[in-house]
């Protein structure tokens, strides 16, 4: 008896549930007839909202920044030690003791003593005979000078009208050399043309493999013989196969010479003059120099000077070196123009030399068009703040 009482109680269950879920499934097709009734009445189909995808957000590209801006980024170190320093100096006045800090911060900066003196005695005519009384009408000035030092020369990198334009790179290892080849190279890649670098730095084990990784890099072809090689014949096999390939530039990577050596210094001057017999001179010799070397770098440049008819020079690690004023240094007493410097790790850091924006870096202040206003004006020596 109760054994077809529970079964009853389960008949009914399962009656219950069947009948609900039929309501149920009947609702939802008279709701669909309904909205497929409507959709052919006026045409128009119903959209889901869980079909819609959700909007794709493309973040903002960072604004490229500017030659001056990334000179001003890369040089903190220069800053601070020279222009901080010199403005110091003019906001105690146009004392004679702050003419001769001025001499010990210029110095110190690697300007060099006798270019050092130079500037500070003509700075000092200039603000006689313009009436300069203030200190920071004399700083002014000072900023004006040194754009006008630094702006008389060429920095033009030079490449021929037509064939394979030739750069001979040269330095004592460690600056930076065959890092700056490569630099060169990818750059010039970039802009759509064929390089050739030429792996004529025998002397250094492994310099040739350091070359080839920057070929694969910069997508650039790499000519190379064994180590201990003639360097001039792989300076030839190379300008060969560049001019057979149809080339754009050359680039000629050396070996890191010690300006005391004059074996080696000669065996530089000969490659020079093999590429030269096939290509006619070099539409640039590059002389290669570490920032961070101060007055010795000078020494080594005027050796390879006398070897090599330079004409101008890659000042590597300008953004590590407390000491800005090697460029100024270098025009003075080399005669040389700085055309690229280093200013880090990344391809993008060797950059041509803009000396507006070198000077405003080196007095913390980026300006779009070089000298402002307020130069003007403080250098008149009305000092409106």
């Amino acid at each position: 008896m109760d054994v077809a009482i529970e079964l009853i109680v389960v008949v009914v269950v399962l009656v219950a549930a069947a009948a609900a879920g039929g309501l149920t499934l009947l609702r939802g097709r008279r709701r669909r007839d309904a909205v497929i009734g409507e959709e052919m009445d006026t045409g128009v189909r119903r959209t889901h909202p869980e079909a819609v995808p959700e909007p794709q957000i493309t973040p903002p590209a960072p604004d490229p920044i500017t030659p001056a801006e990334r000179f001003r980024q890369r040089l903190s170190r220069a800053r601070g030690a020279f222009g901080e320093s010199v403005a110091g100096i003019f906001s105690r006045g146009m004392t004679q003791e702050a003419w001769e800090a001025l001499e010990e911060s210029l110095i110190s900066a690697d300007v060099g003593v006798e270019a050092t003196m130079e500037l500070v005695e003509g700075l000092r005519e200039r603000a006689s005979a313009e009436g300069i009384s203030t200190g920071e009408g004399a700083l002014a000035l000072l900023k004006e000078i040194l754009r006008l030092e630094l702006a008389v020369v060429d920095r033009t990198l030079h490449r021929r009208a037509e064939g394979a334009s030739v750069w001979l790179v040269t330095g004592v290892n460690g600056t930076g050399k065959t890092t700056s080849i490569g630099k060169l190279a990818a750059s010039s890649t970039a802009a759509g043309e064929k390089v050739v670098l030429v792996a004529a730095d025998t002397f250094r084990a492994a310099a040739a493999e350091q070359l080839e990784l920057w070929g694969q890099r910069s997508g650039a072809r790499v000519i190379r013989h064994g180590e201990g090689a003639d360097p001039a014949a792989v300076a030839f096999d190379g300008y060969q196969a560049a001019r057979a390939a149809g080339a754009d530039l050359v680039l000629v990577d050396t070996a890191g010479r010690l300006q005391n050596k004059v074996a080696l210094m000669e065996e530089l001057g000969k490659v020079k003059r093999v590429l030269e017999r096939e290509a006619g001179p070099c539409d640039e010799v590059l002389l290669v120099l570490d920032a961070t070397t101060g007055q010795n770098g000078l020494a080594q440049a005027k050796a390879f000077m006398d070897t090599v008819d330079v004409t101008g020079v890659v000042l590597t690690k300008l953004d590590g070196t407390a000491k800005g004023g090697i460029v100024i240094g270098i025009q003075r007493q080399l005669g040389l123009p700085v055309k690229l410097v280093g200013l880090g790790e990344s391809v993008d850091d060797l950059a041509e030399f803009d000396h507006d924006a070198f000077v405003d870096a080196l007095f913390g202040q980026v300006t779009d068009g070089g000298r402002n206003d307020r130069e003007d004006d403080l250098r008149r020596g009305n000092g409106r703040a």
